[in-house]
């Protein structure tokens, strides 16, 4: 690479630390990158993708990284903001031993930086990671651990869609509602079987379809469209991306006939002016890390022995979150996105005041 084209400063928009892992023998390439410790230790999960360049894989870790820490200040957490992303194609790239030389990196930052699951990779893979580092989070049951965090991940995304239901329509319930759920992986199932039982209707859509077919098997009530383009000109109430970022630009927003954006996806917005272009088209954003954070607080539970009905009742509390963001929003007049980066960047800011002048969390 040539040197003008490594990232300046600039580019790594305000990161504290941004590592860079690669390992000959097991095939490793990955970023892990620090957003913000100021409320505590980063914790966000590992991504294993396939990307186009290395470029976008570093793009991609920095815009995860500090979702992460807006995610944790909003769910009220004493943790900061990181995240993780292996290079490759998990179906055939992940082994143990690049799981372990990946583990070694994750030790190396000794606790400055703790991984959990994300798009990729599982509880299992944590436990191999966990051979080689302290520093892990969202394991298997029989190690101690959460488990599957995509449970409390679909239930704060439900917590929030009532909310956001509520802001709308009067109510907390997406009763006689029609949602459409844009992936139907780990968090989209489950979430589909919270909306049922709240009595909404459900279409849905996936680019995997043993995942569209499961669902209707489990579901026959349930309807699927052939592809998220046409999921969004679907006359629904509710749209909700559970698959990957960018789900929200120009294109889509001036599609959607949803009155309420509200999913579990990180990084909806394709770009910035996207949450204005929702608000002048009169379609309330839920914002994604807001309502999205059940998973968080499930593997950070773990950090203190796991407790379910603790960790349930936190993610529960994502509906009065989202509720604040709105009221916020309509009391300054912004998009709900503009009301949450706010509410979030003063409470880092707070925690940074009351560490003095460190602001970095050593441990």
């Amino acid at each position: 690479m040539a040197p003008e084209q490594y990232p300046s400063f600039d580019d790594l928009d305000g990161h504290e630390q941004v590592v860079a892992c690669s390992d000959e023998r097991s095939g490793l390439r990955a970023y892990i990158a620090i957003h913000s410790t100021a409320r505590g230790p980063a914790l966000g999960g590992t991504r294993f993708h396939s990307y186009a360049s290395d470029a976008d894989a570093l793009r991609d870790v920095l815009n995860l990284s500090r979702g992460m820490s807006y995610k944790a200040a909003m769910a009220g957490l004493d943790l900061g903001g990181g995240k993780a992303v292996i290079l490759g194609d998990p179906l055939t790239d992940k082994s143990p031993a690049l799981l372990h030389a990946y583990g070694r990196f994750v030790q190396s930052l000794n606790g400055r930086y703790y991984t959990a699951c994300d798009v990729g990779t599982y509880s299992e893979d944590m436990d191999v990671i966990a051979e080689e580092s302290r520093f892990v989070t969202g394991r298997t049951v029989a190690q101690g651990g959460a488990g599957d965090s995509s449970v409390l991940t679909a239930y704060g995304v439900f917590q929030g869609m009532r909310a956001a239901a509520e802001a709308t329509w009067g109510a907390p319930t997406l009763a006689g509602r029609t949602v459409g759920v844009a992936g139907v992986g780990k968090v989209g199932r489950h979430l589909v079987g919270h909306l049922l039982e709240d009595g909404a209707r459900v279409v849905i859509s996936d680019v995997y379809s043993p995942a569209v077919a499961r669902i209707l098997e489990e579901h026959p009530e349930v309807r699927a469209v052939a592809d998220t383009d046409a999921l969004v000109a679907e006359p629904i109430d509710v749209y909700s991306p559970c698959a990957l970022g960018d789900a929200l630009t120009d294109d889509v927003v001036a599609t959607l006939r949803a009155r309420v954006v509200c999913g579990a996806a990180n990084n909806q917005l394709a770009h910035p002016g996207v949450e204005k272009q929702l608000a002048d088209a009169g379609i309330l954003y839920a914002p994604d890390y807001v309502v999205n954070a059940g998973g968080l607080i499930q593997v950070a539970d773990e950090l203190h022995g796991f407790d379910f009905e603790r960790a349930h009742a936190r993610a529960t509390l994502i509906l009065d979150t989202t509720r604040e963001v709105f009221a916020l929003a309509d009391a300054e007049g912004v998009p709900p996105a503009v009301a949450a980066d706010r509410i979030a960047e003063q409470r880092m800011a707070d925690a940074a005041r009351a560490d003095g002048d460190r602001g970095i969390w050593l441990p």
